[in-house]
């Protein structure tokens, strides 16, 4: 499963130059902060990683699905159109 985690983070870090860890950008994920703070990170969590590998970091992480679910939906507010996760 450690493949999960370097899928989603060369997805997340490398366009936006970050440096997120993955335990980093799960905390990210589940925390509405990200939302106010309109995270470029997580809002490439969201829009770029697909729904399947969304969705196997999510359980590798062991993060409450339910809370990513609540932030993704607030960021698909914010961008105008539905995300994988905001369903």
């Amino acid at each position: 499963m450690v493949g999960v985690a370097t899928k989603v983070l060369s997805t997340v870090n490398a366009p936006y130059g970050a440096d997120l860890s993955a335990h980093q950008l799960a905390a990210k994920i589940s925390d509405p902060a990200s939302v106010n703070a309109d995270d470029a990170s997580v809002f490439a969590f969201f829009s770029e990683v697909s729904e399947e590998l969304q969705k196997q970091f999510i359980a590798f992480m062991g993060i409450d699905e339910g809370r990513v679910r609540s932030v993704a939906a607030q960021f698909a507010v914010k961008a105008g159109y539905p995300l994988p996760l905001s369903a």
